[in-house]
């Protein structure tokens, strides 16, 4: 959860005795809120100046002790701490509703932006578990409507509750993901780029990786490079850092996509078969496309596993 402290966002002290409230029981769950109000999205170096606008209505305008939310959730994501886990909220229309169920608003309005980020469902979502793990808050889930006479949280998000509030990334991430196809189809075009030659100027790069370890010979290799020590010189070298790093390119960013983190392991590609190939590669594309084929199915059973 990316949590946002009181301290981070620049909260004012809350006032004595009731901002100090605690909750006397434990509470039966969560109930989210949106703004009622106009809301444009903004950039999220704007987020807590919004937030401690909201605290100074709350505070000069209601004549309340703190912001009346538990926790504020921004359409990046970020979860704004507000009276925390400990201390009563002032959000849920009364004393009762209060004690009974945490308090989180969500910066979406009732005109402007009215639905939620995906990024936003993620932080609600982590903040609902927050408060049942850390709370602890029981497992009902509600919106500011139930039990109570309002339009709050608005109709999309209280759909997004009635529905159990899931995560909205785990299908998008399947749907994201490239086919072998149109791995191959990445491959092929950094293949071909150049007649083959890839990257070069990015030797540093090139040098740090480990997908073909022989393919790497030093930098002052006259057989390899060329006087500038930079080019490459040898047709045969140059397909393999091609193949190298078009390889790589395609694995990390898949890698990306599924938030593996660099977990995948590199490519096996032996050093033979690609010298073998490497002088027909420059006149044949479609060669250049059936290498990339198969350099595109062992990334398949790599992602796979």
């Amino acid at each position: 959860m990316k949590l946002v402290s009181r301290s981070q966002w620049g909260a004012r002290d809350y006032r004595l005795p009731n901002g100090a409230t605690p909750y006397s029981r434990a509470r039966r769950g969560v109930k989210l809120h949106y703004l009622g109000t106009a809301y444009s999205d903004r950039s999220h170096d704007r987020c807590d100046d919004y937030v401690r606008q909201i605290q100074a209505q709350h505070m000069d305008s209601n004549g309340w002790s703190d912001i009346g939310y538990s926790f504020v959730v921004c359409t990046h994501g970020y979860v704004y701490e507000g009276r925390g886990l400990r201390r009563r909220n002032s959000a849920n229309g009364s004393t009762a509703l209060n004690e009974q169920d945490y308090a989180i608003v969500l910066l979406v309005g009732s005109s402007g932006l009215t639905k939620p980020t995906d990024a936003q469902l993620n932080g609600a979502r982590d903040a609902i578990e927050y408060c049942r793990k850390e709370g602890p808050a029981g497992a009902w889930l509600g919106g500011h409507r139930d039990g109570y006479a309002t339009n709050c949280p608005g109709d999309p998000i209280y759909a997004w509750v009635k529905a159990g509030a899931p995560r909205p990334t785990a299908q998008q991430e399947d749907d994201d993901m490239p086919t072998a196809a149109e791995i191959a189809e990445a491959v092929v075009a950094k293949l071909i780029a150049g007649g083959g030659v890839l990257e070069n100027s990015d030797f540093d790069r090139l040098f740090a990786r480990d997908a073909i370890p022989a393919a790497r010979p030093p930098y002052n290799n006259p057989d390899y490079y060329a006087a500038d020590g930079k080019t490459v010189a040898n047709d045969t070298w140059t397909f393999k850092y091609a193949v190298q790093t078009a390889v790589e390119n395609a694995r990390e960013a898949v890698a990306r996509i599924k938030n593996l983190e660099g977990s995948v392991g590199a490519v096996d590609l032996a050093d033979a078969d690609i010298a073998a190939l490497a002088s027909a590669v420059a006149s044949n594309p479609a060669l250049a496309e059936q290498i990339a084929e198969k350099v595109a199915v062992k990334l398949a059973e790599r992602l796979a596993d």
